[in-house]
C-alpha cells in the first residue's frame, strides 16, 4: 500500500482546485475534534461525580447495614459477632436512627437523629475527619449532647453550647391527650461531610441518649459494617442474610443509593450518545468532502487507472485522504480533552470567578465542586468510535472513485 498511501497523503497536502473541499475538510476536522474533546471531558466529569458522591455518601453511611424487624434489633452483639466472621468485614457498630423535629428558638427543622457509640463509629465511618471544632468523643452517655450537620446547624442558628430541642414523633399519652416527647440537647459542635443529605439533616447523639429519647431500652435499629472492599458489599450482604435472626435484613450501599447511581449511569450513557452525534455529523462532512474531491480528481483517477492502478488501489487512495482528516481531528480532540479533564479543578474555578456564578450548587448537585476522573477505557472508546466513524465515512466516496470510467473522465481533458 506504499504508493496508495503516498498519493493519498499528497492529495491531502496538495493545493485544492475547489475551495469547498478545503473549507469542508477544516470543518470536519474541527467537528471531530470538538466531539472527541466534549466526550472525554463529559465522561470524565461523570466518572468524577460518581466517585465523589460515592465517597461522600460512604463517609457518613455504611458499606452494609443489618436492620432489625420493624426498625428494632434486640441482640446486636450477636449480629456483630456473626458479621465479624464474614470475609471482607473489618468492623461493626450499632446505631439507633429515627426521625425527629429539631427546634432552636423559633426555628424548627426536620432531621434524622442517629445514636452512635463514638469509639465504635470511628471504625465504620469517616466522620472524625469531617468534624468542626469537636470530636465524636464529646458525645458522652447521659450528657445529652448533639453534633449537627453544618447546614442543619446554620438553618437552626445553633452554635456550640446552644440548646436544641429534639422532638420525637412518638408521643406520651397523658390525661390531657398525646403530648410530644422532647429532650433538650446541648450542641457540642458540627460536622461537614460535603454531602447535602447529611449536612442538612443529620444529628449525631450518643447511643444511650437516643435509646432514652425513643424508648428503645437495650435494642438498637441495626448494625453498620465496614468492609475492606466496598464493591464486595453486595456479596457480603447476600452471604450474611441466611445467618441473621428471623426477619432481620442485610442491605448494602448499592441498594440504599441505587436510584442515584443508576441515574448517573443512565445520564452518562445518554450524554455519550448525544455528544457522539457531533462526531457523526463531522463524519458526514467527510463524505461530502471526498465526494467533491473525487469529482475534481476524475482525470487523475483515469490516468492512474491507465497506468495500471486497480480499483482497490483507487479506493485506498481516497480512504487515506479521508482518514487523514479523521486522525488529525481525533488527535487534536484527544489532546484537548485529556488536558481539560486533568485540569478541570483549575479551569472551572477560573470560569466561575470570571463570570461570577457557581456551576455546581451544593444544594442542587449534592457536592460543591465539579470533579473529574479520567479513565483510559472511556478515552479508548471515544477515540475508537471517532476513528471507526471516520473510516466508514470514506467508504462510499472511495467506492465511487473506483467506478470512474477512464475514457469518460479523459474525453474533455
Amino acid at each position: 500500500m506504499r504508493y496508495e498511501l503516498m498519493v493519498g497523503l499528497r492529495y491531502t497536502r496538495a493545493r485544492r482546485r475547489n475551495r469547498f473541499v478545503g473549507v469542508n475538510s477544516a470543518v470536519s476536522m474541527i467537528g471531530i475534534a470538538l466531539g472527541v474533546w466534549a466526550l472525554i471531558v463529559i465522561l470524565s466529569v461523570m466518572n468524577g461525580l460518581q466517585k465523589e458522591v460515592r465517597t461522600r455518601i460512604l463517609g457518613v453511611a455504611a458499606h452494609v447495614q443489618v436492620l432489625g424487624p420493624a426498625g428494632r434489633l434486640a441482640d446486636w452483639r450477636e449480629v456483630a459477632r456473626l458479621a465479624a466472621g464474614q470475609p471482607h468485614v473489618l468492623a461493626a457498630a450499632p446505631f439507633v436512627e429515627a426521625q425527629a423535629m429539631l427546634s432552636s428558638g423559633r426555628t424548627v427543622r426536620a432531621g434524622t437523629v442517629r445514636g452512635i457509640l463514638p469509639a465504635e463509629e470511628e471504625r465504620v465511618a469517616e466522620l472524625a475527619r469531617h468534624m468542626r471544632g469537636t470530636s465524636l468523643d464529646a458525645l458522652a452517655p447521659g450528657e445529652f449532647r448533639v453534633v449537627l450537620g453544618a447546614d442543619l446547624a446554620r438553618s437552626l442558628g445553633a452554635l456550640p453550647g446552644d440548646k436544641v430541642a429534639l422532638i420525637a414523633p412518638q408521643g406520651l399519652v397523658t390525661p390531657a391527650g398525646v403530648v410530644p416527647r422532647l429532650k433538650q440537647f446541648t450542641v457540642a459542635g458540627t460536622f461537614e461531610a460535603g454531602f447535602q443529605e447529611a449536612d442538612g439533616r443529620l444529628a449525631l447523639v450518643h447511643l444511650d441518649d437516643a435509646r432514652a429519647l425513643y424508648r428503645f431500652g437495650e435494642d438498637v435499629t441495626g448494625v453498620r459494617l465496614k468492609l475492606d472492599d466496598l464493591f464486595a458489599a453486595r456479596d457480603v450482604a447476600r452471604e450474611l442474610q441466611p445467618k441473621l435472626p428471623p426477619q432481620a435484613t442485610a442491605t448494602d450501599w448499592t441498594r440504599s443509593n441505587a436510584a442515584f447511581f443508576h441515574a448517573v449511569e443512565l445520564e452518562k450513557r445518554v450524554m455519550f450518545i448525544i455528544l457522539a452525534l457531533i462526531i457523526l455529523v463531522a463524519a458526514i462532512n467527510i463524505v461530502s468532502t471526498l465526494a467533491v474531491a473525487v469529482s475534481d480528481r476524475q482525470a487523475d483517477i483515469a490516468i492512474l487507472c491507465t497506468m495500471g492502478a486497480n480499483p482497490g488501489s483507487v479506493v485506498r487512495i481516497f480512504m487515506v485522504q479521508g482518514m487523514v482528516i479523521g486522525v488529525i481531528g481525533v488527535a487534536v480532540g484527544l489532546a484537548a480533552g485529556v488536558l481539560t479533564a486533568l485540569n478541570i479543578d483549575v479551569i472551572v474555578p477560573a470560569i466561575e470567578n470570571a463570570f461570577r456564578f457557581k456551576i455546581f450548587a451544593k444544594d442542587v448537585y449534592l457536592i460543591p465542586d465539579l470533579p473529574s476522573e479520567l479513565q483510559g477505557g472511556d478515552v479508548a472508546a471515544v477515540v475508537l468510535m471517532a476513528l471507526v466513524l471516520s473510516f466508514l465515512a470514506t467508504l462510499y466516496p472511495s467506492w465511487r472513485a473506483a467506478r470512474v470510467n477512464p475514457a469518460e473522465a479523459l474525453r474533455y481533458e
